[in-house]
């Protein structure tokens, strides 16, 4: 009788957001196979868990993926982890998974944290559709035309991002999309988590005025007809910038921007409120 594929979230930052029923398939389970084996067994050894570990991950997982199906069909249960998170969700596994249930072998998600989904719920942007992209390409060029491609679509979009590249892609969303409200939701559930909102033109002017950027970012963009103000009085959405680290010149500028108003008109604003 074949054995269990467990696809088994884990958590994207705070430990203490694992299920029990996770805690209790990561300890009954005849193999874990991850990505990073080193990082999963601190995880496991926080919650005094000894099943063995298996590395894999995007470099080897046709291979791998043959290895865990023969054992799956010998009986074997396997649990699949990727680094933090729900597996799948811009992790390998998808062959694995594939080939399992057209074998008609069980496999069982055991769900829980997920960054997409734990952004987009805190962002304040509607989640009621929503289209996750994954990562957007590397090269500028291609990453344009990734955007073109997304631009008609009536959800709010959700992307993973790289610190490296965040400017880049801001740039990028600015020029496609146009002027949507944007989150970057970075750090989530970690110590230094933090959640900025305005348009992409914007947030890019909050992140040039530090000194690097660091962490783990989704970004999420508003639906093609949400408007690109949020409503708050205009001293509040500069204060929010300013305490980001922009200088206050260059958060009057932005926000004078997003809400299609002069300098001058917010700096009054400013000044009377």
């Amino acid at each position: 009788m074949a054995g269990t594929l467990y696809l088994v979230a884990t958590p994207i930052g705070n430990l203490e957001d694992i299920t029990h029923r996770a805690l209790r398939v990561l300890g009954e389970a005849d193999l874990v196979a991850c990505e990073d084996t080193r990082r999963t067994r601190q995880l496991l050894n926080h919650y005094g868990i000894r099943t063995p570990l298996v590395s894999y991950h995007e470099h080897n997982e046709a291979s791998r993926s043959e290895e865990l199906l023969g054992r799956l069909r010998r009986g074997v249960s396997v649990a699949l982890v990727s680094d933090a998170g729900t597996p799948l969700i811009s992790d390998p596994g998808y062959r694995l998974v594939a080939q399992a249930a057209a074998e008609g072998i069980r496999v069982e998600p055991v769900p829980g944290p997920c960054a997409c989904v734990a952004a987009l719920a805190a962002s304040g942007l509607s989640a009621g559709a929503f289209h996750f992209a994954g990562f957007l390409p590397s090269k500028a060029g291609q990453r344009r035309a990734a955007l073109e491609g997304l631009k008609t679509i009536a959800a709010t979009l959700v992307f993973y991002e790289a610190p490296h590249r965040i400017l880049a892609a801001l740039e990028d969303i600015e020029a496609v999309l146009g002027p949507r409200p944007v989150v970057l939701a970075r750090e989530v559930t970690k110590l230094h988590e933090e959640f900025l909102r305005g348009t992409a033109a914007e947030l890019a002017v909050v992140l040039k005025a530090r000194p690097a950027v660091k962490g783990e970012i989704t970004l999420i963009v508003g639906r093609p007809d949400a408007p690109a103000g949020d409503g708050r009085p205009l001293g509040e959405a500069v204060e929010e910038m300013v305490r980001s680290g922009t200088p206050r010149m260059d958060a009057i500028k932005a926000v004078a921007r997003r809400r299609g108003l002069s300098k001058r008109e917010v700096y009054r604003a400013l000044q009377s409120g």
